[in-house]
C-alpha cells in the first residue's frame, strides 16, 4: 500500500517513513503543502496522512483541495490541535480520521488500513482469493490453512491483486504499490517477486496477460 505522509517535523517525519515502512506500507513524505498538492496531482495514493499546521499552510487546504477534485482517496489527520471543534472542522472537511500527537506508530497502522478497509467496502482486515487467506494487520499468509513466508514486497503484490482480483495490473501500477520517490527500480522486480510467489504459492496463482500485466489465476 502506498501512502503520502504531510509533515513538517523532519525527525517525526522519518519516524513515519521508518515505522510506517516496517508496517508494510511504502511511505512518500513531504512537509510543505505546496508539495503535497504537486505529489497529488502527480501521483495515486492509496491514503493520505495530513498534518494540520505547515510553514506554508494548513492540511486542511490540501485535503480541501482534493475533496474539491472529487478524489476520494482516505485521508488521516495528525495534529497536535486535539481539541473537538479541532476534530470537527478535519472530519467536516472531509477528513476520514483524526489522531492528535504523541501518537503510536502501530495505531497510525491500524487506523491507516481502517480507513482503506472502509474505503474499499471490506468489513474484514483479511482478503480471501479461492483457498489463500490474506491478514492485513498481522501481514502474514495462509494457503490452504499453511502460514507462508513473503517478503514485503511480495506481500504488497499479492495484495494489490487480491484487492481486484478480476482486475489486470499493469507493471507499472505495481511498482507504484512497491516503491517511493528514492527508491531506485529495477526493470525486471515485478517479474521476480510474481515468480517467486508462483514458486510458493503454485503455478497457477497469478495469470500473465501478455502485454498487459497481471491478475489473479482464474482457477481461483
Amino acid at each position: 500500500m502506498r501512502i503520502l505522509v504531510l509533515e513538517d517535523d523532519a525527525v517525526l517525519l522519518d519516524g513515519l517513513k521508518v515505522g510506517l515502512g516496517l508496517s508494510g506500507f511504502t511511505v512518500d513524505t513531504v512537509s510543505t503543502v505546496a508539495d503535497a498538492i504537486e505529489a497529488l496531482a502527480s501521483d495515486r495514493f492509496d491514503a493520505v496522512v495530513l498534518d494540520r499546521m505547515l510553514p506554508d499552510g494548513c492540511g486542511l487546504e490540501v485535503l480541501s483541495r482534493m475533496r474539491g477534485k472529487g478524489d476520494r482517496t482516505p485521508v488521516l489527520l495528525l495534529t497536535a490541535k486535539d481539541e473537538i471543534a479541532d476534530r470537527i472542522d478535519g472530519l467536516d472537511a472531509g477528513a476520514d480520521d483524526y489522531l492528535g500527537k504523541p501518537f503510536d506508530l502501530d495505531e497510525v497502522a491500524a487506523r491507516l488500513r481502517a480507513i482503506t478497509r472502509r474505503a474499499e467496502g471490506r468489513a474484514r482486515p483479511v482478503l480471501e482469493c479461492g483457498d489463500i487467506v490474506l491478514d492485513l494487520a498481522g501481514m502474514t499468509v495462509r494457503k490452504g490453512g499453511d502460514s507462508m513466508a513473503l517478503s514485503r514486497r511480495e506481500f504488497s503484490i499479492l495484495q494489490a491483486l487480491m484487492e481486484n482480483p478480476a482486475m489486470i495490473h499493469s507493471k507499472h501500477a505495481l511498482e507504484q504499490r512497491l516503491y517511493g520517490w528514492q527508491e531506485e527500480v529495477e526493470s525486471n522486480t515485478v517479474e521476480v517477486h510474481v515468480h517467486k510467489l508462483r514458486a510458493k504459492l503454485g503455478a497457477s496463482i497469478i495469470e500473465t496477460v501478455r502485454g498487459v500485466g497481471y491478475r489473479m489465476g482464474r482457477l481461483l
